[in-house]
């Protein structure tokens, strides 16, 4: 808060609580059974409630300050990463002009005896297809032959893991550039050229 209301106001409450807690206990000291006064057990035992309380409170203030000086850091570390490369889910591939070649990547929970990738034109018409063989749990890249085909064509892929017959799960992988950083819901979000916002969590490696 930019006017320390909110650490005011945190201050005030702790204070509050503290005051009304000890205005009880001499009232109830006070208005005790002469005959039947409150020991010394039960007194500490009331004295530790409100540092307790008070404790909490300290805590809960020095949490929340951490949690803000974190999201700066992320903030300032994801600043660096405008202009670089991630790899992070999506099927879209990305198209070196240069060299004429289209990569893309996927991720497998288990090993796969059979691996298909799928080039989709996007209508969602199949282009080409290329056998990848027995592939390892993890990741892995794949390159295409994209000929004069370049990242304005907007082309996908679609991966199809197999073992024994049995369908795998898999996940797409894709190359994208960030644009910019911003910050949502506490979190890192990076704007992608290609895949638009997604969590920093998300992302699966740095180029």
């Amino acid at each position: 808060n930019i006017n320390g209301t909110g650490s005011t106001s945190s201050a005030a409450d702790e204070a509050g609580s503290q005051d009304r807690f000890l205005k009880l206990l001499v009232a109830q000291m006070q208005n005790q059974d002469p005959l039947s006064p409150m020991d010394n057990a039960e007194l500490t035992s009331q004295i530790a409630q409100i540092n307790t309380v008070t404790g909490i409170a300290t805590l809960n203030t020095s949490v929340q300050s951490l949690s803000g000086q974190f999201l700066q850091m992320q903030s300032l570390q994801g600043a660096a990463l405008v202009g670089k490369d991630v790899i992070v889910p999506g099927n879209k591939l990305d198209i070196d002009t240069t060299t004429g070649t289209a990569q893309g990547g996927f991720e497998l929970t288990s090993a796969a005896d059979a691996v298909k990738v799928e080039i989709m034109s996007p209508a969602g018409r199949v282009l080409d297809t290329v056998n990848l063989g027995a592939q390892s749990s993890g990741m892995h890249s794949f390159d295409w032959a994209a000929g004069t085909y370049d990242n304005s064509a907007n082309l996908s892929f679609r991966i199809t893991a197999t073992n024994g017959g049995t369908a795998l799960t898999s996940t797409a992988l894709m190359r994208d550039k960030v644009d910019a950083v911003s910050t949502a819901d506490g979190g890192l979000v990076l704007e992608l050229d290609r895949a638009g916002s997604v969590p920093y969590s998300t992302v699966r490696a740095i180029n």
